[in-house]
């Protein structure tokens, strides 16, 4: 899962990417609101947290941006401006949640689940498939009941894979959500990738689809 933190503080950002990085996200980050604009128009991010008090352009005027050019990713505004007005006027632009500077970073990040998991379909911190149990909060797998220990890489291919069971995900679209802008990008990294999991988790756990791209079924569907 990939998130963009737009934020001009450093200190702030710094501690969101730090809290984010260690709960298995794959983290970008920006400080002016002409860069967050563009980034958030070219890139697919699962989730933008957004401060609203940007250099250049306002992070409410990014946001209506987005939205009228038809990018649906979530979007979590993160301000010190606490007044009801403009928390209405922040979910009316197109915000998906609100947080109120300061804040505890737990709460951040129960939010971020919780935005993610709900674009995906999905109500549930356990997230269960064929066999396979991911635990958001805790950042943990199960198969066929027994914990299995991965990496951070491995549990963010295995977590978005699980986010969006039941659809053939191409090579590419997984490529790009498992990924930051400074991080290489290697479709045989990937594939091997890929064969670790299937050691640990079982053979049957992440399908291939032959020039379509790789699945985990869903039991339900």
């Amino acid at each position: 899962m990939r998130v963009l933190i737009v934020e001009d503080d450093p200190r702030i950002a710094g501690d969101i990417k730090t809290a984010l990085n260690a709960a298995g996200y794959s983290c970008d980050s920006c400080a002016d609101g002409e860069d967050a604009w563009f980034r958030g128009d070219t890139e697919p991010y699962d989730l933008i947290v957004l401060d609203l008090g940007l250099p250049s352009m306002d992070g409410l005027q990014v946001l209506k941006r987005w939205r009228a050019a038809g990018r649906r990713m979530p979007v979590l505004i993160l301000t010190a401006r606490g007044a009801w007005p403009e928390r209405v006027e922040g979910i009316d632009a197109g915000a998906d949640d609100y947080l109120t500077k300061p804040f505890r970073m737990e709460e951040l990040l129960a939010r971020v689940r919780a935005l993610i998991r709900r674009s995906s379909g999905l109500a549930d911190a356990l997230i269960e498939a064929g066999g396979l149990i991911l635990d958001t909060r805790q950042m943990r797998i199960f198969a066929d009941g027994t914990p299995v220990p991965v990496s951070p890489l491995e549990y963010r291919l295995i977590s978005y894979l699980m986010h969006h069971k039941g659809r053939v995900v191409p090579a590419g679209e997984i490529i790009e959500h498992l990924y930051g802008d400074d991080d290489s990008r290697d479709a045989n990294a990937l594939e091997a990738l890929i064969m670790r999991l299937r050691k640990k988790l079982g053979a049957g756990a992440i399908e291939t689809r032959r020039g379509f791209g790789y699945l985990i079924a869903d039991d339900a569907s």
